[in-house]
């Protein structure tokens, strides 16, 4: 009787890294574990007034050891003796600069402690100017390096924050030999990777973020970054030329990190991906099914086959590349700046008192000071949410404008703001929300508009990630506005089960990735049909959001 195999998905968001152990032949969800990043979570090295973030290696380098082996530990050693396969996900674009070796920078003692050698956070928004740069860069070149990216190359990625960091940071210039995104480093850590030349770097990551594309022979030349500035000049010679894509092995498991996390060194390694990338496969994405990863931004993914694709550009999305989220499959991504974060903002906008005032009190004791502060904070969203459902569409006039951290797509722009229109002395807490979910359920819809417009068909809605699984009011009202229904994935972790199926694949248990999908999923749990009284009132509302959001970007401008 053969044996089981086990695989383990790594799933690296912008709060924390979490493993999932995954038989290989049914997709059962043995165990998983989390682990937040405590720098990250002391708020070290970012400052979100000047819209930095960042994070140090080494959030990730324990993350990855504490959440594989706390995973481990829940199944015993029989289960990690017959694991075959890893694959990582990560956050992007999420770049560090690197040495030859292929060591951040920040694990260097001379940069441990500065954050421009550490990686940049996808939603750093630091690098506006440079991105504008790039832009009329493009515009002027003999060819179009960023058509394959939307026309519109963004602040959130690869390039634009490289360039930034050099021009503020001339140490971090003089020392870094390359660069690396988070997906590539974690895999060519796993293997032992001591050449950074050598690292097998992400399809997606390099074709929707570093403008790399088979049309161009790879990158673009160094000529074109000289042009852009001398500082890049002979970069581009010290990154990549080939890709991979995630059913690809990285390599295998080294003898270190057999050692550290109690597995075997025959472990097959797949190269990495962005999160939202894998998080489709493990919601079972279909051609044409628009995906939404919905956390603290969104990534939405679309897949269509390459000869119905053909030469048809799709203008202002996150990109277009051969492979990136399924083999062989054109994918196109897109996405919002803030989601999660929108809501996350009013939260603690309102928690202000809360935690300055509450806090101080004298009239109670500090353990229970404590305790109601947390309970207080815990109750906001759901209080909230409460109120807000009794609210009808269009009763408060009150729009909102969901780019409290800039416009990722339709037509990136990172020098957006949010907006709030139409309050008056009535407008209270509840009504306030209500507008902040309906602003990012209608920056949904211009999504699925563009793809529309531009001749890609949307023929089904799939929700993945936390807000779709906690938040029956959100996801209802995303489906009225969109007029569509919304199915919803069954397992809370896709994104690391995608990276399973993945590394099931990788390890040769499955042909293609689509074998594993369809052996591994684990279907929908719930439907979101649109409610047909609230549809015209939303395409009303809908428009009422466009014109604000014309109005806005016109005062930016």
């Amino acid at each position: 009787m053969k044996s089981t195999k086990y695989v383990i998905g790594v799933d690296y968001g912008t709060d924390s890294v979490r493993s999932l152990i995954v038989n290989a032949e049914n997709g059962e969800e043995l165990a998983a574990s989390v682990f937040h990043y405590p720098r990250w979570k002391d708020n070290l090295y970012c400052d979100p007034v000047h819209n930095q973030f960042r994070q140090h290696p080494l959030d990730y380098v324990e993350g990855l050891e504490s959440s594989i082996r706390g995973a481990l530990a829940q199944v015993g050693p029989e289960v990690a003796g017959q694991v075959v396969g890893i694959a990582v996900d990560t956050t992007g674009s999420t770049p560090v600069a690197v040495d030859s070796s292929g060591t951040p920078l920040a694990l260097l003692p001379d940069f441990a402690t500065n954050p421009n050698a550490m990686f940049i956070l996808w939603k750093d928004h630091t690098s506006i100017k440079e991105a504008a740069e790039i832009n009329a860069i493009c515009e002027r070149w003999d060819i179009d390096y960023s058509k394959y990216e939307g026309g519109i190359y963004s602040s959130e990625w690869f390039w634009a924050k490289i360039l930034r960091t050099y021009r503020v940071d001339p140490a971090i210039h003089r020392a870094a030999y390359s660069w690396v995104e988070h997906c590539d480093w974690i895999p060519f850590l796993l293997t032992g990777g001591t050449d950074v030349t050598k690292m097998k770097r992400s399809r997606c990551a390099a074709g929707h973020k570093a403008l790399w594309h088979e049309d161009f022979d790879g990158l673009p030349p160094n000529e074109f970054f000289v042009a852009l500035d001398p500082l890049l000049d002979g970069l581009v010679d010290r990154l990549f030329d080939q890709t991979y894509t995630s059913d690809v092995p990285a390599g295998h498991l080294s003898e270190e990190w057999a050692e550290r996390l109690g597995l075997s060194t025959d472990v097959v390694i797949s190269v990495g991906a962005f999160d939202a990338h894998m998080g489709a496969v493990g919601g079972q994405i279909e051609p044409y099914h628009l995906s939404k990863v919905m956390g603290t931004s969104t990534c939405d993914m679309v897949v269509a086959p390459m000869q119905e694709v053909g030469d048809k550009l799709v203008r202002g999305i996150c990109g277009q590349v051969d492979g990136s989220v399924i083999p062989g499959m054109m994918g196109l991504e897109a996405g919002q700046s803030a989601f999660g974060d929108v809501y996350a903002w009013f939260k603690n906008l309102l928690a202000w008192p809360i935690r300055q005032i509450l806090a101080k009190s004298e009239l109670i004791d500090q353990e229970t000071k404590e305790q109601l502060i947390r309970e207080t904070l815990d109750r906001i969203i759901p209080e909230l949410t409460a109120a807000a459902e009794k609210i009808d569409p269009y009763e408060s006039g009150i729009i909102a404008l969901d780019w409290l951290n800039g416009r990722r797509t339709p037509d990136a722009n990172q020098a957006l703001k949010g907006a709030i229109f139409g309050l008056n002395l009535g407008s209270d807490a509840p009504r306030i929300f209500r507008a902040l979910v309906e602003a990012t359920c209608f920056g949904a819809r211009t999504i699925v508009d563009r793809f529309t417009s531009e001749g890609v068909p949307i023929k089904g809605v799939i929700g993945l990630g936390g807000v779709s699984k906690k938040s029956p009011f959100i996801m209802q009202t995303m489906a009225d506005v969109l007029g569509r229904p919304i199915r919803i994935a069954t397992s809370e972790q896709t994104c690391a089960l995608g990276a399973a199926m993945f590394a099931a694949t990788t390890a040769g248990l499955y042909p293609k990735v689509e074998d594993a999908m369809e052996q591994m999923s684990s279907g929908f749990d719930a439907t979101y049909e649109p409610n047909p009284a609230h549809v015209e009132k939303y395409d009303k509302l809908y428009a009422e959001y466009q014109q604000l959001g014309a109005t806005v970007e016109q005062l930016i401008k």
